[in-house]
């Protein structure tokens, strides 16, 4: 039977509230198994020239003929985590996540979660592939039919911000995004006038979008306690969606008295990596929204995990921008999810990229989910520099496990 029409066929018989795991079970029962072969990495010139925040590709091939596709790291990070993998049956993705992330000896941290999230997005990848359906059929499917957006830089006018930001609405974003005003050149930064200067441009930013659509800002951290409750106070007239990083992230528990002192809605976690250093925010209901992305978080298996606890706090999702592949990866887990959704699209790369024949769907303002396998994304290797390959196994402690088979630490 053609693949596809047995899931359908599948579908129709399971129960909706058992869909995903069923579903799951059932596909998998039916794929032959196989091996991770190679691990290679490929520059991207597009990159962001932060290594955690990189946009460089990662390729995952296996016995059967299947390569995913995945994106994050740097050649040293990733060698740490590819060099486990081999040997390895890129079906169990969880299997492999703990062992990237336990398996030798400390947990990862924010750097190499990065290069663990490349390859956890690859290992999705062969998933969908072998089954042929898009990631977010093994999620559950599609709780909507589109994922509203938010631009940061990605429309662009010759105009002032009100004007960027009457176009962006007009684009068909659901939100235009600013940030607290710097001072220009070398000048110091003034928290103080800072506040009196972000709060004008808001202003103008609320006349822009008008009574009907949103906007939200990003603090950037850059303000001290007290000024970042001046600046939410002055702010909450003119109702922001979201107000981000609102302090420095080294310390989430300020939040605690943050939150008694300010009304605005919260969004945190592009600066933090796993549910284990965010889950006390969520479940304490310190922040509204979470800013985790993939592949900081280590990829899609975590951030599934990581949604799960959101929809049970009532937290919404507003992950930061990333590069295309995990912009692509992020419209999966976002379209499964139930919960509210305003993802970040930002102009820091073209969406016509060589290299990328194929990524994430962009109309009007929305990202769109689409039906092609896996994460749906082309690679065109030829058109980037291969940097590295890791296809001998390295696993340096011992692995000790549960009599189930379950990995714990050594």
């Amino acid at each position: 039977m053609h693949r596809r029409r047995f899931i359908k066929s599948a579908l129709l018989a399971v129960p909706g509230a058992t869909l995903g795991a069923a579903l799951h079970e059932t596909l998998c029962a039916s794929l032959p198994k196989m091996k991770i072969t190679r691990v290679r990495f490929y520059e991207s010139p597009i990159s962001r020239p932060m290594f955690n925040q990189s946009f460089h590709i990662v390729t995952v091939e296996t016995d059967a003929g299947i390569t995913g596709i995945g994106e994050g790291g740097s050649r040293d990070t990733m060698r740490e985590c590819a060099e486990m993998l081999i040997g390895e049956n890129p079906l169990q993705i969880d299997r492999c996540w703990q062992l990237m992330y336990r398996g030798r000896f400390y947990p990862a941290g924010r750097e190499k979660l990065h290069a663990m999230g490349a390859l956890d997005l690859a290992l999705w990848d062969i998933k969908g592939k072998a089954l042929d359906v898009p990631l977010y059929e093994l999620l559950g499917g599609k709780s909507r039919d589109h994922v509203e957006c938010y631009s940061t830089g990605f429309i662009r006018t010759k105009g002032g911000i009100k004007e960027t930001a009457k176009a962006t609405i007009e684009a068909g974003f659901r939100a235009f995004r600013t940030s607290v005003s710097d001072p220009g050149g070398e000048t110091a930064f003034i928290s103080q006038r800072m506040v009196t200067k972000t709060h004008q441009n808001c202003l103008a930013i609320r006349e822009g979008v008008g009574p009907d659509a949103d906007w939200c800002i990003d603090y950037h951290t850059r303000l001290d306690f007290p000024d970042a409750v001046r600046l939410s106070s002055l702010l909450e007239p003119l109702e922001p969606y979201f107000c981000e990083d609102l302090v420095r992230s080294e310390n989430p528990g300020v939040y605690r008295e943050l939150r008694k002192q300010v009304k605005v809605p919260i969004a945190v976690g592009e600066q933090f990596g796993t549910r284990w250093e965010i889950n006390e925010l969520i479940e304490q209901h310190l922040i509204d929204y979470n800013r985790v992305a993939i592949p900081n978080c280590g990829g899609l298996t975590e951030y599934a995990k990581l949604a799960a606890m959101c929809e049970t706090h009532y937290v919404g999702l507003t992950p930061h921008f990333t590069g295309p592949v995990s912009e692509a990866a992020l419209v999966h887990v976002c379209a499964a999810f139930s919960g509210p959704v305003l993802m970040e699209l930002a102009g820091t790369y073209p969406l016509d990229i060589p290299y990328l024949p194929k990524h994430f769907d962009y109309r009007n303002g929305k990202l769109w989910p689409n039906d092609r396998p896996g994460l749906g994304v082309e690679f065109d290797a030829s058109k980037l520099q291969l940097t590295a390959e890791f296809a001998q196994r390295n696993q340096p402690i011992r692995i000790f496990r549960r009599p189930d088979g379950s990995l714990t630490n050594w």
